[in-house]
């Protein structure tokens, strides 16, 4: 098989951090990659790096060009409360829904078998729920502006696949926490924050008496999973699929394991976890438990998440703790 005969696949926001991720795993298969960002980034050898701004007019067509399956993982990101969208932030509804409507635009004039689109969804998409089980088969009632602009998304996309112009597919993702698959990259979840307050020797605060409840994924199984979705798309185009550990700890508990994980790395005693009275930021589902059952993905796909939590946490720490 020649260069040319491989399929293209093509990475939107390539240098964040899951998108990052998933594009060292393509590099290691028989496809063409193409990594797209606006910010500086790192890839791996035999990717093709595209910088490109791509709320711009006609740009994301021109990136998508002769792609056979793209994974649009573009989003407005503003510090680690970055999913907290205003009403009026008019370049987030841009990059999260418009620049969507665009790539379901600049697919759709294709010959032959429709491209893949595999989309990175958020479990919190559902709104809220009864009980604490979140497996795909829920009724969605998003209540925030980011929850709302991802399932416009994804809709987007579960139309144009009814209608034959594409195949494309959803995961809905827990928190997802990790070393950073690149130098450019840096993970502003609540895990990779908690571990760089505690390597500074700061207490981890949390928000509540810490009995919520977090599924938490490591960035390993994500970047998996979104290559198996690649694998299997045919039995998954039209639906959207949680993905998580299928195991919910309690964040008090989260917490002082990171903080005993980097006492083991450095030496020094581990910080305290203490409970804070909640910013003016917080929202309801801050203190909602969440558990994501990804059985029917699983059984659709063959995936499984592989690293153990503590195996997880251990890397996570040792490559936090080197980057400082």
């Amino acid at each position: 098989m020649t260069g040319a005969d491989r399929p293209l696949v093509v990475v939107l926001g390539a240098s964040g951090f899951v998108g990052s991720a998933v594009t060292r795993v393509l590099s290691e298969l028989p496809v063409r990659v193409r990594a797209v960002a606006r910010r500086p980034m790192t890839v791996p050898e035999g990717v093709e790096a595209h910088r490109a701004d791509l709320t711009r007019p006609g740009v994301l067509a021109e990136a998508v060009a002769d792609a056979d399956a793209v994974l649009p993982f573009a989003a407005r990101i503003r510090g680690a409360a970055g999913w907290r969208v205003a009403e009026d932030d008019d370049l987030a509804e841009r990059t999260h829904v418009g620049l969507v409507r665009d790539l379901v635009a600049a697919l759709s004039p294709h010959r032959g078998v429709p491209p893949v689109v595999v989309f990175p969804g958020s479990n919190t998409q559902v709104g809220k729920i009864a009980g604490d089980r979140v497996d795909g088969t829920e009724e969605d009632h998003p209540e925030g502006v980011y929850d709302r602009q991802k399932l416009t998304a994804e809709r987007l996309l579960k139309d144009a696949t009814r209608q034959g112009r594409l195949r494309a597919t959803s995961l809905r993702l827990p928190p997802v926490f990790g070393a950073p698959a690149a130098p450019t990259t840096d993970d502003r979840g609540v895990v990779s924050t908690m571990i760089r307050r505690a390597l500074a020797g700061e207490p981890l605060t949390l928000w509540h008496d810490g009995t919520v409840r977090r599924d938490l994924l490591y960035v390993e199984d994500a970047a998996r999973a979104f290559v198996a979705a690649l694998d299997h798309v045919d039995r998954l185009a039209g639906r959207h699929y949680p993905v998580g550990s299928g195991q919910a700890a309690p964040l008090v508990d989260v917490f002082r394991d990171i903080a005993e994980a980097v006492a083991r790395a450095t030496g020094a005693p581990p910080v305290p976890v203490v409970s804070v009275p909640p910013p003016p930021q917080a929202d309801r589902t801050d203190f909602r438990s969440v558990r994501v059952d990804p059985f029917a993905f699983v059984a659709a796909t063959g995936w499984r998440p592989l690293v153990p939590w503590g195996e997880a946490l251990a890397r996570t720490v040792a490559a936090l703790a080197t980057a400082r």
